[in-house]
């Protein structure tokens, strides 16, 4: 009887010691999962210069992250716009490094070059950018294998070429405007050229390396072509303004591969919303936030693309509602 007691007791101590490990791994499990949850996330931004489809990136980006509970004192954003000059660019990548952020996101290529040669360790989201392979950002758009991956804003310009087309069929030459320095601009203009010979049409280029050369080089455009079509670049983009009081004082119109910069100066588009683009980058963000690597998330392209019209410029070409919707 004495022998069977003491076992008793035996076993009752280790029930014991076994019941107060487990909830010590429980509580334990308890305190992680708080620290992990009120962990406040730190995200730097770098964007190029200030313009409209940009701040739009941006703005959706910062929406989406709201609308996925990253508000408040949960995340901290470092914004910093380099204003289009080269040596912020590089002063600004150096400060995000050495932040140790959570991740940073890079707005157009430029920034993401940039940010990516001063830290090649933090993930990295990137987005306004068209072509982050020949941009040398990733060498496999599948199973990114680097520290970077996003959302491009590559558009089907084989299709706003033929939405053009349909718009303007007497056009014969097409006067295309860009920035030779943006490697974004050069692979648009590349596949503007393709799509536009493919319609039998002639293609006329002009530079603008500055927002204060885009009025002479639109101007000399005007004189060589019918109808101008202006890729998502950077520069234009800053002096799209400019782009529109040229195109309705010479009665030339023009085609927008971006969508956010018809109301300076188009008279209509099938673009994409920068404002969702940004958004779609922000799912990719939360992703990286709760533990994916940045070689689990291959570079997306834009999900959502919309027609956008100006009806003041469709008047003045003589372009109705009707035609738009059938181009």
């Amino acid at each position: 009887m004495k022998h069977a007691n003491s076992g008793g007791i035996i076993m009752k101590k280790g029930l014991l010691v076994t019941a107060a490990l487990a909830l010590t791994l429980v509580l334990a499990a308890c305190g992680k999962s708080q620290t992990s949850d009120s962990k406040q996330v730190k995200i730097g931004i770098l964007q190029l210069v200030d313009q409209s489809a940009l701040n739009a990136s941006r703005k959706g980006f910062e929406e989406g992250l709201k609308e996925a509970g990253y508000s408040g004192k949960k995340v901290k954003i470092d914004y910093v716009n380099a204003q289009g000059d080269q040596a912020n660019l590089k002063t600004m990548s150096e400060r995000l490094a050495n932040d140790h952020n959570t991740l940073n996101l890079a707005i157009a290529t430029p920034a993401a070059q940039a940010l990516q040669k001063a830290d090649s360790k933090t993930p990295m989201l990137f987005t306004a950018i068209t072509d982050a392979k020949s941009a040398g950002l990733v060498t496999d758009l599948k199973k990114p294998d680097a520290n970077a991956t996003g959302v491009t804003d590559k558009v089907d310009v084989l299709g706003q070429i033929k939405f053009l087309h349909k718009l303007f069929p007497k056009a014969k030459t097409v006067g295309v405007l860009y920035n030779a320095a943006e490697q974004n601009s050069v692979f648009q203009v590349k596949e503007a050229k393709k799509a536009i010979t493919s319609l039998g049409l002639k293609m006329v280029a002009n530079t603008a390396a500055t927002t204060n050369d885009v009025e002479q080089a639109t101007m000399a455009l005007t004189k060589k072509a019918d109808v101008l079509y202006i890729p998502n670049d950077n520069v234009a983009a800053a002096a799209m303004p400019t782009i529109g009081k040229v195109s309705e004082k010479t009665k030339t119109p023009v085609i927008n591969a971006d969508a956010t910069m018809v109301k300076f100066a188009g008279v209509a588009t099938r673009g994409i919303s920068y404002e969702e683009l940004g958004k779609q980058t922000a799912k990719m963000a939360v992703k990286l936030i709760k533990g994916d690597k940045v070689s689990d998330l291959p570079v997306e392209n834009p999900e959502k693309t919309e027609l956008v019209t100006d009806k003041s410029r469709m008047k003045l070409f003589g372009i109705t509602e009707d035609m738009v919707k059938g181009a």
